[in-house]
């Protein structure tokens, strides 16, 4: 009924079937081969192998999906180090390639996380031990004057006198502590202004002239003739020098000169160098002088005391401006460099 629809309303298509149909009749053999039910046949065949195509096609869909999910299962039983292997085409590849990205991801996830809590156990053993040392000579001296075990007043101000100095340890390293807290935050706020980086370096070097005479080391400021303008906060900056500069008056307080160096590198970044001509730091040690409560074997004989933290400090503040910081030691000098850009909204690449 359909069939006889169709040729009415659309002559072509029937003079079209009819040439197919005249064209497959045995002349010879008067049998035609042709009818309306041999196209019906030809049609429904056509279907059921488009259909047994599909179906076997969405079967092999079916199996890799499984195959799939039973290599999550083993990735979730513990074995975080398997992947998927399979090699397919089109689709299910990209399937697997994600599920394998979201793997890695998920499991550098973890790493991570195991990495914050070895360091928040490691931040607190090494803070435990560096409090106990100052207070319990602090309870020790305060011990000796409660139980009356002094000979004289001169005792009595000695013993108070050494427990006020390990105070201001103790203060030193709650303070370090919690400015190292503030500037490891990526979100911590810096107070962004103008800043003539010329004046600044003269008068931090001025600063520290009494303490350096007094160890027989002279502050040498090396300046550009034009003066130096960047963006940046001046307190956090301020930090950085003060505790680069301390760093070497204690650790290199067997050379004679500290070097305070400005360089402008580019209209985009400058260099920043402080320099002592002490005693180099082990090659071994370059790496971790910024790790937090890192302090290299050599300094801890002489007994500069400390907190290990100024250092760490410094790099998080550079960092903070979109710079960086590094470390270059020999036989003749010992150096801090670190790289700035001039804007604060660049960022300075690490050549």
């Amino acid at each position: 009924m359909i069939l006889n629809q169709l040729l009415v309303s659309n002559p072509d298509l029937a003079s079209g079937i009819f040439l197919i149909k005249t064209s497959l009749d045995f002349k010879y053999a008067h049998i035609q081969l042709w009818s309306w039910g041999w196209i019906f046949i030809i049609l429904m065949a056509v279907v059921d192998v488009i259909v047994v195509y599909w179906r076997l096609v969405r079967r092999y869909h079916q199996m890799q999906l499984r195959h799939i999910i039973n290599e999550l299962h083993y990735i979730a039983d513990g074995h975080f180090n398997h992947r998927i292997p399979f090699q397919l085409k089109g689709q299910m590849q990209r399937v697997v390639a994600s599920v394998n990205a979201l793997v890695d991801s998920t499991i550098k996830a973890m790493e991570d996380e195991r990495e914050i809590e070895r360091s928040k156990d490691e931040l607190i053993t090494n803070v435990s031990h560096d409090i106990r040392t100052p207070l319990t000579s602090i309870i020790g001296y305060l011990g000796l004057i409660e139980d009356k075990q002094y000979r004289s007043e001169e005792d009595i101000l000695k013993y108070t006198h050494t427990a006020y100095l390990k105070s201001k340890q103790m203060k030193s390293l709650v303070d370090d502590l919690f400015e190292y807290t503030k500037v490891r935050q990526t979100d911590a706020p810096l107070q962004i202004q103008s800043l003539e980086l010329n004046a600044m370096l003269e008068q931090i070097g001025a600063s520290f002239e009494l303490e350096a005479n007094k160890k027989g080391m002279e502050i040498n400021t090396i300046l550009p003739d034009s003066p130096v303008k960047i963006e940046a906060d001046p307190e956090k900056l301020a930090r950085v020098f003060n505790n680069l500069i301390t760093n070497a008056l204690k650790y290199g307080s067997d050379g004679k000169n500290i070097y305070l160096q400005l360089t402008k590198v580019d209209e985009k970044e400058i260099e920043i160098r402080i320099s002592n001509d002490g005693e180099p730091i082990p090659e071994k040690s370059l790496r971790q002088v910024f790790d937090r409560f890192y302090r290299v074997e050599s300094s801890r004989s002489k007994e500069t005391g400390g907190t290990g933290l100024g250092l760490a400090i410094a790099q998080s503040i550079i960092e903070l401006h979109h710079g960086y910081i590094y470390v270059e030691s020999n036989k003749n000098l010992t150096s801090f460099i670190m790289r700035l850009p001039i804007k604060h909204d660049n960022v300075v690449k690490k050549s």
